[in-house]
C-alpha cells in the first residue's frame, strides 16, 4: 500500500460496483441470497433511502443486533452511505447489557433479528420499552430509552416495530438526489461505527471508528493476504466484532473479494460452504479451526482452492496453526494482532513470511502504523527481546470512547500512542510476540470478557460476600472464566445456583465455567488482591498445567 485511501465507505462501494458490477459480492450457501457488487450496492442504496425516510440523519446512531444475516451487512453499508453511525451489539447480550448499551450509545434506531440462541431480543426490547405493546411504529415514546425512535425487526410482525421489508417501501419514496446529497455530506473522518469493548476498567466503552480508520485498516489487511477479485472469503466470525467487520468485510470490499457468509458458526455449515463455493480463504479464532478439523465431514472437503485466511481473536496455538497449514491447504494463512481501539489491526504476518514466523509471531507492523514496546513503569522503549507494553500510533487509532473523555485520555497519550495493555516482545527484524496482559481482561474464544462485569453481577446475589473473577488456561478456548467466591457467614450457595443466577442476567459466554469457594483472597501487604496467585491456585486445583503450557504466538 503506497498511500492511504481518502474516500468514504459509501464512495468505496460505488467505486467497486462500477469496476466489478458482475463480480459476486455477498452470497449465502444455505439460502437464496446471492448478489453481485452492483446488485448489493443497489440494495444498499434502497436501504439507505429507507433510513432517510425514517428520519435517520447524519451522526444518528443505528444499533444492529443479530447474527450474520443479510440485513446486518445492508445496515452497515446503508448507514455509512448517509453519514449515520452503526452501533454493533453482541448477539449474546441479555437485558442488563442491552439496556446499558442502548442508553449509553444514545441509539436512535435499533435494527434487530427476533433473537439468537437463548437471547430473546423481542422480549428484551419489550421489557426495556413496554410502550411498544399495542403501538404502531413511530407512535410510541420510550421512558426508559428516551433517545430511541425506531425499532426495525427482521421478522414479526411485532407491536411498535417496523418490519425490515417496510424499509424498502419507504426507500422507494426517496429520490436518488437526496441520497447523493447525504453521501456527499459525509467526511472520511466522520465516525461510522461504534463497537463496545470491555477495555481495561469499568463497564463497556463505545469505541468510535471513522471511515478512514476501518477502510484503510481493511485494505492493509487484504493487501497482506494478497487479496484480489479472484478470492472467495468464507466469513464465519461474528460481524459485530472488528474481526468480522474489518478483517473480513472491509478487507474483502477494498479488494472486490466475494464474501461467502455464514450466519452463525457451525463446523458442518462452514465446511459445506468451503467445499461448494470453492472458497480460497476463511477466517476464524483457533477454536473454530479446531472444531472444523475434528468434524466427521472434514475428510470429504476439497481444500484444493484454499490459500489464505486469518487466525486471530485469541492467542493462536502453534500446533493448531501448523495443522491448518497442512490439513486445510492454507499455506498462506496469516495472524493479525490488534484491538478494537486500533480498528483493529496493528501487526500482521505476510503470506511470504516463513512458516516459523507465521505460526510463532503476530508479524510486523502494518503500513502507516507505528508500533513500539515500552517499559510499563518508566515509559522507556525496550530493546529487542525485552518484554514491555505494546503501543501503537497511526491512522488506525480510534477517535475515542463515546462520551468518556477521561477513559479516552487514559488510553491514548497526548502524542497519539494507544496503550494496548498487552505485554509483548519484538525481535531485531520487527516481528512481535504477545506474551501476556497487563490488564486482567479474559479472552475466551475471541470474546473479550471483563471480570468486573461478572463480579458486579455476582455481588448482587444475597449469599455472596466477595468475589474475584479470573481467566484460567483452556486448550479449547485459550481461556475460561473462573470465579472465586467468599460466601457470607451463615449463607449457602453451590456452583449451579450461582451459574443459574448469572445466566438470567448476563450473556452466556461470561458465565464462569469454574466456581471455587474460598475463605480469603491472597493479598499484598498494602491490601491489593493478587489475582495471579488465584490463577496459579486454579491451575493446580483444576489440573490445567497442560493448557497453561501451550505455546502461542
Amino acid at each position: 500500500m503506497d498511500k492511504l485511501w481518502e474516500i468514504t465507505m459509501g464512495d468505496l462501494l460505488d467505486y467497486q460496483a462500477e469496476r466489478y458490477p458482475d463480480q459476486d459480492c455477498v452470497l449465502y450457501n444455505d439460502r437464496p441470497f446471492r448478489l453481485t457488487y452492483k446488485g448489493f450496492r443497489d440494495l444498499v442504496n434502497l436501504t439507505a433511502k429507507g433510513f432517510l425516510r425514517l428520519g435517520v440523519k447524519k451522526g444518528d446512531h443505528v444499533a444492529i443486533w443479530g447474527a450474520n444475516v443479510p440485513q446486518w451487512l445492508l445496515t452497515m453499508w446503508a448507514t455509512a452511505k448517509i453519514g449515520a453511525v452503526m452501533v454493533t451489539v453482541n448477539t449474546a447480550y441479555k437485558v442488563f447489557e442491552a439496556e446499558y448499551l442502548l442508553r449509553q450509545s444514545d441509539t436512535h434506531t435499533l435494527v434487530m433479528t427476533e433473537g439468537f440462541k437463548d437471547s430473546d431480543y423481542v422480549g428484551i426490547v419489550n421489557e426495556l420499552a413496554p410502550e411498544l405493546a399495542g403501538s404502531r411504529p413511530g407512535e410510541w415514546v420510550s421512558e426508559g430509552l428516551p433517545r430511541l425512535r425506531n425499532v426495525i425487526c427482521c421478522g414479526g410482525p411485532h407491536d411498535g416495530m417496523l418490519p425490515w421489508d417496510a424499509l424498502y417501501e419507504l426507500g422507494a419514496e426517496v429520490s436518488d438526489a437526496e441520497l447523493a446529497a447525504a453521501q456527499k455530506a459525509t467526511d472520511i473522518h466522520d465516525v461510522v461505527n461504534m463497537q463496545y469493548t470491555s477495555g481495561t476498567t469499568g463497564f463497556p466503552k463505545g469505541v468510535m471508528l471513522s471511515h478512514h480508520n476501518i477502510l484503510n485498516n481493511g485494505n492493509s489487511i487484504g493487501d497482506c493476504m494478497k487479496f484480489s477479485p479472484a478470492d472467495r472469503l468464507c466469513i464465519t466470525v461474528p460481524l459485530f466484532h472488528c474481526f468480522g467487520m474489518v478483517l473480513a468485510v472491509m478487507a474483502s470490499v477494498t479488494h472486490a473479494v466475494a464474501m461467502v457468509m455464514v450466519e452463525t458458526f457451525s463446523p458442518a455449515v462452514v465446511l459445506k460452504a468451503l467445499h461448494e463455493e470453492k472458497c480460497t480463504a476463511v477466517h476464524g479464532v483457533p477454536t473454530m479451526f479446531i472444531a472444523m478439523m475434528d468434524h466427521p465431514d472434514f475428510a470429504g472437503v476439497d481444500f484444493s482452492h484454499m490459500r489464505t485466511g486469518i487466525m486471530a481473536g485469541s492467542p493462536c496455538p502453534v500446533k493448531v496453526m501448523r495443522q491448518v497449514v497442512e490439513e486445510m491447504n492454507m499455506r498462506e494463512i496469516t495472524i493479525v494482532y490488534g484491538l478494537t481501539e486500533s480498528s483493529p489491526g496493528c501487526t500482521q504476518t505476510r503470506t511470504d513470511d516463513s512458516l516459523d514466523l507465521r505460526v510463532a509471531t503476530v508479524g510486523r507492523n502494518l503500513p502507516f502504523v507505528e508500533t513500539r514496546i515500552v517499559d510499563p513503569e518508566t515509559g522507556e522503549i525496550c530493546p529487542p527481546g525485552v518484554p514491555g507494553e505494546f503501543m501503537a500510533r497511526g491512522y488506525n487509532i480510534m477517535k475515542g470512547y463515546y462520551n468518556m473523555p477521561e477513559a479516552t485520555s487514559q488510553a491514548i497519550t497526548p502524542d497519539g500512542w494507544l496503550h494496548s495493555g498487552d505485554i509483548a516482545t519484538v525481535d531485531e527484524q520487527g516481528y512481535y510476540k504477545i506474551t501476556g496482559r497487563i490488564k486482567d481482561m479474559i479472552i475466551r474464544g475471541g470474546e473479550n470478557i471483563y471480570p468486573k462485569e461478572i463480579e458486579e453481577c455476582l455481588y448482587t446475589h444475597p449469599a455472596v460476600q466477595d468475589v474475584q473473577v479470573i481467566g484460567v488456561p483452556s486448550e479449547a478456548y485459550g481461556e475460561e472464566v473462573m470465579a472465586y467466591v467468599i460466601l457470607k457467614a451463615g449463607e449457602a450457595a453451590d456452583q449451579e445456583t450461582l451459574r443459574t443466577f448469572l445466566r438470567e442476567r448476563i450473556a452466556r459466554h461470561k458465565v464462569p465455567k469454574y466456581i471455587g469457594f474460598i475463605g480469603e483472597f491472597p493479598m499484598t501487604a498494602s491490601g491489593k488482591i493478587q489475582k495471579f496467585k488465584l490463577r496459579d491456585m486454579a491451575v493446580a486445583e483444576l489440573s490445567l498445567q497442560d493448557a497453561a503450557n501451550i505455546e502461542t504466538a
